[in-house]
């Protein structure tokens, strides 16, 4: 497996590439994918309390270029979901690289020595650097990631198992959304306009009580996600805020990992749509998506066996 499970650190760079139409180009990215694991063991190297680690995982578009082992079944673009009121986005992505550690200049690296070793064969799409937010808080002031699952729960709501997919077993649907925040407006509400939001008091984090069926519900609620029997299904969050506020620019860049894609396609449809329908997530009125792409990340022992 990979170090999906790595703990919360300080520090990320989430990195998404697209692979150049060069024809030696999807040589060269197998092969750095393939030494992708000694890339991590090198900067892990430098300091071993960092907690380095990266996971690397692979586009839709991009699966069948890069191998031909069957497709995990649920890999497919980012679904875009219309409410009456706001849309996700689905932006292209071939390669999605989640570094992390407890120091900057150890992602900065990995990232340095990574772009090297594909000489040429990507382009960026995106690249965001995030930071750990005072006791794991994102800009609007809320813990973030408090739902996550933990102990044995985590890797039973992230890694595909053999009953899943047997061709793409320890691998995990990986969706990410970076999102802009309306710093401004959001601090025009109340405290207790913005835990109604949220759905979790602001400085305790204590869960607050669900609104009814045929009410406005909070975020902590349209993101939980049940299945017809009443089971409920989580994601691993690993989000983290970034921003500058020279540039005037705050936002959180969202990143779920799941063994079932359905179960976040379905969080971001209870969010965008709304639950009943119409009555979307308050939240998006002061955060609005600028990406949105579906990845999966597989096996360490799949990506090690890429290079030629």
């Amino acid at each position: 497996m990979q170090q999906i499970d790595a703990p919360l650190t300080r520090c990320a760079t989430f990195l998404v590439l697209s692979i150049s139409d060069s024809p030696d180009a999807v040589q060269g990215v197998r092969n750095t994918l393939g030494g992708v694991s000694g890339l991590v063991k090198n900067v892990a190297s430098r300091d071993n309390k960092a907690r380095f680690a990266c996971t690397t995982a692979i586009g839709n578009e991009a699966w069948s270029r890069i191998t031909d082992h069957p497709k995990p079944k649920e890999l497919r673009p980012l679904p875009v979901l219309k409410g009456k009121k706001h849309s996700t986005v689905s932006t292209p992505g071939d390669l999605l690289f989640h570094i992390r550690a407890d120091r900057q200049d150890l992602c900065y690296e990995f990232e340095r020595q990574l772009i090297e070793s594909f000489d040429g064969a990507v382009t960026t799409v995106d690249v965001t650097t995030g930071f750990r937010y005072f006791d794991a808080r994102d800009l609007l002031g809320f813990v973030d990631g408090t739902a996550n699952p933990v102990g044995n729960d985590l890797s039973e709501a992230t890694f595909v198992t053999m009953e899943d997919d047997q061709n793409s077993v320890d691998g995990s649907y990986v969706v990410v959304q970076k999102y802009l925040h309306d710093l401004a407006a959001w601090k025009k509400l109340g405290v207790e306009q913005q835990e109604a939001v949220v759905g979790r008091t602001k400085l305790e984090n204590i869960e607050l009580d669900d609104a009814g069926s045929d009410q406005q519900k909070a975020h902590k609620t349209l993101a939980t996600i049940e299945d017809e029997h009443g089971v409920e299904h989580d994601i691993l969050r690993d989000n983290m805020p970034f921003g500058s506020p020279a540039s005037g620019e705050y936002g959180t860049y969202f990143i779920g990992y799941s063994r079932k894609l359905w179960v976040t396609e379905k969080m971001l449809e209870r969010m965008f749509v709304g639950d009943p329908p119409g009555l979307h997530d308050r939240i998006l009125d002061f955060s609005t998506p600028v990406t949105g792409t579906t990845f999966f990340a597989p096996s360490a022992r799949f990506l090690s066996g890429l290079a030629s």
